[in-house]
């Protein structure tokens, strides 16, 4: 059983919903970035997802978009990612999720990639342009180094698409919950609920819901809809880019606390 398979193992016992937060790494910087994951991890996080920014963050809404920027131009890397990743990932209780579009596996080589994430101690992988069809060349040899790759279901999937999809998916299902890119919304869409109830029905694996989850209520939505995980991105990374690192890292604190405590306190 993997990292991921036993938080998620653990909190179905206790009747809980997984918290998984997201930040870009190197936004502000890759100090920040450490000392973000900690706090995270203190603040309530069952897994976290880490994106290492990239030039043409295609599924990214603008908040995404402008941290990948301000990282790329602050000079960081995949290489300085790992290296913070190794030198932090001891010290967290939450698996740690790599968010990275396609291309730098590929530049960098599939095998070569996973044996430097394993050695960091990266526990999953979320690739949003990897489509199914292309998955089996990456869940293989993932899953014998034991490091889950998480598959997307997109509201426009057909029935059959989604049941392929729950079967290749390692760790769990994260739900898309609008078509289109990441981004704080108002409030979450009924076809989630119907797209959660699709899902239930054909698997056993958890569902994370993200894109759009940017408020306590909405975490809580989720889980009464049947959601196993609530993955909240931009609404994080914008209050860790608000004013200083001091100041944003106490407002990821508060905004984390307050998403835990609203889906840890209900039946």
């Amino acid at each position: 059983m993997t990292a991921i398979s036993r938080c998620f193992e653990k909190l179905r016992q206790n009747r809980e919903c997984a918290l998984i937060p997201f930040i870009t790494a190197g936004d502000p910087d890759i100090e920040t970035t450490a000392q973000a994951l900690q706090v995270l991890d203190s603040s309530g996080a069952d897994i976290i997802e880490l994106g290492v920014p990239y030039s043409d963050p295609l599924a990214d809404g603008p908040v995404i978009q402008a941290a990948a920027t301000r990282a790329l131009q602050k000079g960081t890397t995949l290489d300085h990612v790992l290296t913070m990743v190794k030198e932090i990932q001891p010290k967290l209780k939450a698996p740690i999720i790599l968010f990275t579009y396609y291309n730098p596996i590929i530049h960098r080589g599939i095998d070569k990639f996973l044996a430097e994430i394993k050695d960091a101690g990266v526990a999953g992988l979320v690739v949003p342009d990897l489509p199914l069809e292309e998955a089996a060349g990456l869940i293989k040899p993932a899953s014998e180094m034991e490091i889950d790759l998480v598959l997307l279901v997109a509201p426009t999937s057909s029935t059959e698409r989604i049941k392929a999809i729950a079967k290749a998916s390692q760790g769990f299902i994260y739900l898309v919950s609008v078509t289109g890119v990441t981004g704080i919304r108002s409030q979450m869409g009924n076809q989630v609920y119907d797209l959660l109830t699709q899902i239930n029905s054909v698997t056993d694996k958890p569902i994370g819901v993200g894109f759009g989850i940017s408020e306590p209520q909405h975490a809580l939505q989720v889980k009464e809809w049947g959601a196993d995980a609530a993955i909240v991105g931009s609404a994080i990374v914008k209050r860790l880019a608000q004013g200083s690192p001091a100041q944003g890292l106490e407002a990821i604190a508060q905004f984390c606390q307050s998403l835990k405590q609203a889906i840890k306190t209900t039946s």
